[in-house]
């Protein structure tokens, strides 16, 4: 795990007898936590689906995303699946900030439904005053308050191996101090990837904050309208 490295690390050199038996432990995990990656499928019915296979090339050769995506595109609940899809989360979890409670629970609730795993289990929510994770959990779904939090105690964010921060056309005060922070972080850390997601977005400015990230915009999902005369 990307939290572990570090502590092995320093278990090998200074402990000769009890270092590779951790080591050998930790590799295990990784392999456990691979053989649990559920199958993964994309509706056809969503938008960002076309778009899956540039998503992914993309983030295989970026460290930041950007994707611009109108309501009912599917970028919310598709975004940690094609992370998934491409390897992420084996080594330390797929973060899904969300701004509010109630959407952190809806989310990871219709993401384990689409990927037929217990909720608490392979995907996973906490919010405040609930922790619905586990040893088991590669797609974390938490409030942007919450994972603020969490850098007073890991100022390096390292359970984390990537992180998609959703809703950033909020501009919350939240939102904005994790945008900065991410910047600094990937100064830190060249093993993590970042997605930035929003509905509507001013991509250049996004995109020159991260010097220059790749941006895919994705159209939002048509309803046909029937006008009905009143009758009177």
């Amino acid at each position: 795990m990307v939290r572990d490295v570090r502590v092995l690390e320093r278990a090998l050199r200074d402990d000769p007898d009890h270092g590779p038996d951790r080591l050998a432990q930790a590799q295990q995990r990784v392999l456990n936590r691979r053989a649990s990656v559920p199958p993964v499928t994309f509706p056809e019915e969503l938008p960002i689906t076309q778009h899956i296979d540039e998503l992914r090339r993309l983030l295989e050769r970026h460290r930041v995303l950007i994707v611009a995506g109108e309501t009912g595109s599917g970028k919310t609940t598709q975004l940690p699946k094609l992370c998934l899809a491409a390897g992420y989360g084996v080594r330390g979890l797929i973060g899904h900030t969300q701004p509010r409670r109630i959407a952190a629970r809806a989310v990871s609730r219709r993401i384990a439904e689409e990927l037929a795993v217990p909720l608490g289990a392979q995907v996973g929510y906490a919010v405040r005053f609930s922790d619905q994770t586990s040893d088991a959990t590669l797609i974390k779904v938490l409030t942007d308050g919450l994972l603020l939090n969490e850098i007073n105690s890991d100022r390096a964010l390292s359970n984390y191996e990537v992180l998609i921060i959703d809703e950033a056309h909020e501009r919350s005060l939240n939102i904005d101090f994790l945008l900065g922070y991410v910047k600094t972080l990937l100064g830190r850390r060249d093993d993590l990837k970042v997605i930035i997601t929003s509905a509507t977005i001013d991509v250049d400015a996004f995109a020159q904050h991260f010097s220059g990230a790749p941006v895919v915009q994705v159209s939002g999902r048509g309803f046909p309208v029937e006008v009905v005369p009143a009758a009177f």
